[in-house]
C-alpha cells in the first residue's frame, strides 16, 4: 500500500470518528432538547467502616450457644474487619407533581473478601443492588400523592425513630392525602412476597409459586397541631401457605425450610405440620406521638400490638410492645429517659407464642447502636436482636453534648432483660422433636438471642461525630455489652442436642466492639 492510499485511509477513519461524534452531539441535543424540563437531581454517599470487637468470647459458653449466638450473630467473625459501601441516587423530577427515582446501593464490601467484591481484583458483580425504584405523581386538580414501586416504607415510631414492625425496602403503592394543616391520610398496598417458593397440595401434587404471597395493607392518620403530634394507625396481611416452603413439603416452615427473616418474625416458631390451603392472617395497631408544647420538654411514645393466626394454632404468635421517652434540650445537649416493654412468651410452647409479630424492622433504632440495629453506616450490631420484642429495658442518654464546633457525642447506658419464660429455653435451638413440640429449625425464632425473664444486660455505649467538611463526616463509635445469663439447668444450662463450643459457662458473657466510619455525601 502506498503512502497515498494509507494517507486517505487515514482520512477515512478520521472523518469517520468525526461523523460518529457529530452524531452522537445530534443526539444529545435531541434528547436535550425533547426533555428540557426534567430536571435531574443526583443524591450519593461512601462510606468507609472499620470494626474491631470481641464477638468471640461471648458465644463460647453454654448458656449464650444454646440461647443463639453463636449461630445467629457470628462468632466467627474476625476481631478487625473493615468494609466499604457506595449509594447512588437520581431523581428525575418534571415538576412537583411528577418525578421518578432510582437507587442503587454498592456493598457491603468486605475487604479482602472474594464474594462481596473486596478481593484482590475486585471485579465481583455480586455487590451490585438494586435498592429502590419508583415513580411520584400527583392525581390532577387534588392533592392526593401517589408512590408506585420499590420503596423505602416504615410504620410510625416517635421514640426510637425506628419501627420495630415494618421498616425496610418494599414494593407497594402509596396514597398521601393532606385534608389541612391539621389532619393528613396515607395509605398503602405493599407486596414483601411472591412467586418465590411452592406449595404441596393434595396427593403431593407440586403447585410452584402457589399461593406463596404475602400481602399487606394499612392506613395511617397523622394529626398535628400546637405542639402535639399523634398518629394511630392499623395494617392488615394475608399470608399464602407457600410463603417459607420453598422446598416443596407443604408445610409452614417445614423441614428443609429457609427461614427468612419473615417466618422468624411471623410465626411462634413452631414448625406446622398442617398441609395448609388457606392463607393466614396478621393485623396489627398502634398510637404512636409526641409533645413538644412545653418545649424544650419532649414526651415521645409507641405504643404497638400485632397477631398473626394460622390454620395450626400451635404457630400462631401475638403481642405488644411499648417505649416511651422523656428528654430535655439544653443549649448543650439533650438528657433523656427512656423505657420499653414488650410482652414474652409464656411457659407453654403449644398455645403459640406470645411476642409481637415482625415484618422487618431494619431502621436505625436511637435507643442502641450495639444491641440493636442503630448504627446509621455500616458497623457490627444487633447483637441482641433487630428488635426490641421479648424484652424490657431502661436507658439514660446525653445526646448531641458539644463544646466544640461541629464535634458532637452522645452517651447511652441501657440495663435490659427478657420476658419470655424460663421453660422456654429448652424448646429453643434444639432441632429435635421434644415433649411432643416440633422446633426443627430455629425453635422459636429468636433473633438473634432469646433471653428470658433470668437473663439481663447491660449496654454502654458512646458515639462521637466530627463533620469535618460540609459533606465529610468522621464517626468513633464504641460499646460494650455485660449479658447474665441463667446457666442453670431449667435455663440455659440444659444439656443440648446441638453441636456447641463446650466452653466455660461463666454465668457472664461479654461482647464491645468500637467502629470508625469516613462518611462522604452529597
Amino acid at each position: 500500500m502506498g503512502s497515498k492510499d494509507a494517507e486517505v485511509m487515514k482520512e477515512g477513519i478520521i472523518m469517520k470518528k468525526l461523523m460518529t461524534l457529530a452524531l452522537a452531539a445530534a443526539m444529545m441535543m435531541g434528547v436535550a432538547t425533547g426533555a428540557n424540563a426534567i430536571d435531574f437531581k443526583a443524591k450519593g454517599q461512601w462510606i468507609m467502616s472499620f470494626d474491631y470487637g470481641m464477638h468471640g468470647t461471648f458465644g463460647n459458653g453454654k448458656a449464650a450457644n444454646n440461647a443463639g449466638f453463636k449461630r445467629n450473630v457470628g462468632k466467627y467473625e474476625d476481631q478487625f474487619e473493615a468494609m466499604q459501601r457506595v449509594r447512588l441516587q437520581l431523581d428525575a423530577v418534571a415538576s412537583e407533581a411528577l418525578s421518578g427515582t432510582v437507587f442503587f446501593e454498592i456493598g457491603d464490601q468486605v475487604w479482602g473478601q472474594d464474594k462481596t467484591g473486596g478481593a484482590l481484583g475486585a471485579d465481583n458483580n455480586s455487590v451490585v443492588e438494586l435498592k429502590r425504584a419508583h415513580i411520584d405523581w400527583m392525581v390532577p386538580n387534588t392533592d392526593l400523592k401517589v408512590r408506585m414501586g420499590i420503596q423505602g416504607l416504615a410504620l410510625p415510631a416517635f421514640t426510637t425513630n425506628a419501627s420495630q414492625i415494618l421498616d425496610d425496602d418494599v414494593a407497594a403503592v402509596t396514597l398521601n392525602y393532606q385534608f389541612n394543616e391539621n389532619v393528613a391520610l396515607t395509605a398503602f398496598w405493599a407486596r414483601p412476597y411472591n412467586d418465590n417458593y411452592g406449595y404441596v397440595g393434595q396427593n403431593d401434587k407440586q403447585y410452584n409459586n402457589y399461593m406463596d404471597n404475602m400481602d399487606m395493607f394499612a392506613v395511617l392518620l397523622p394529626l398535628t397541631f400546637d405542639g402535639v403530634k399523634v398518629t394511630p394507625w392499623v395494617m392488615y396481611a394475608a399470608l399464602g401457605p407457600g410463603m417459607f416452603d420453598h422446598e416443596g413439603h407443604g408445610n409452614w416452615g417445614s423441614y428443609g425450610s429457609a427461614w427468612t427473616r419473615a417466618s422468624r418474625g411471623l410465626t411462634s416458631g413452631f414448625v406446622g405440620g398442617d398441609k395448609l390451603d388457606s392463607y393466614g392472617n396478621a393485623f396489627w395497631a398502634g398510637v404512636t406521638g409526641e409533645v413538644t408544647y412545653w418545649d424544650p420538654f419532649r414526651i415521645a411514645w409507641d405504643v404497638n400490638y400485632g397477631s398473626v393466626s394460622y390454620e395450626d394454632e400451635k404457630m400462631n404468635r401475638e403481642g405488644w410492645l411499648a417505649s416511651l421517652l422523656l428528654e430535655y434540650k439544653l443549649d448543650w445537649g439533650t438528657p433523656g429517659i427512656y423505657g420499653w416493654y414488650g410482652s414474652g412468651d409464656d411457659s407453654n410452647p403449644k398455645n403459640g407464642s406470645e411476642r409481637m409479630p415482625v415484618v422487618s424492622a431494619n431502621g436505625n433504632n436511637d435507643f442502641s447502636n450495639f444491641a440493636f440495629n442503630g448504627n446509621p453506616y455500616i458497623a457490627r450490631e444487633g447483637v441482641l436482636g433487630s428488635t426490641m420484642v421479648g424484652t424490657w429495658g431502661v436507658g439514660v442518654r446525653l445526646k448531641d453534648v458539644s463544646f466544640l464546633e461541629d464535634l458532637k457525642h452522645t452517651l447511652r447506658v441501657n440495663f435490659m432483660g427478657g420476658t419470655n419464660a424460663p421453660k422456654m429455653a429448652k424448646y429453643v435451638g434444639q432441632g429435635f422433636i421434644k415433649d411432643g413440640v416440633d422446633v426443627t429449625a430455629t425453635g422459636f425464632a429468636y433473633d438473634p438471642i432469646y433471653l428470658t425473664t433470668e437473663d439481663y444486660a447491660l449496654e454502654v455505649g458512646l458515639t462521637n461525630t466530627y463533620k469535618m467538611y460540609d459533606n465529610f463526616t468522621v464517626m468513633l463509635d464504641a460499646a460494650y455489652i455485660a449479658m447474665w445469663l441463667d446457666d442453670s439447668r431449667s435455663t440455659w444450662g440444659k444439656s443440648s442436642m446441638r453441636n456447641f463450643s463446650g466452653g466455660k459457662s461463666s454465668g457472664t458473657y461479654d461482647a464491645w466492639n468500637v467502629n470508625l466510619s469516613f462518611v462522604y455525601s452529597f
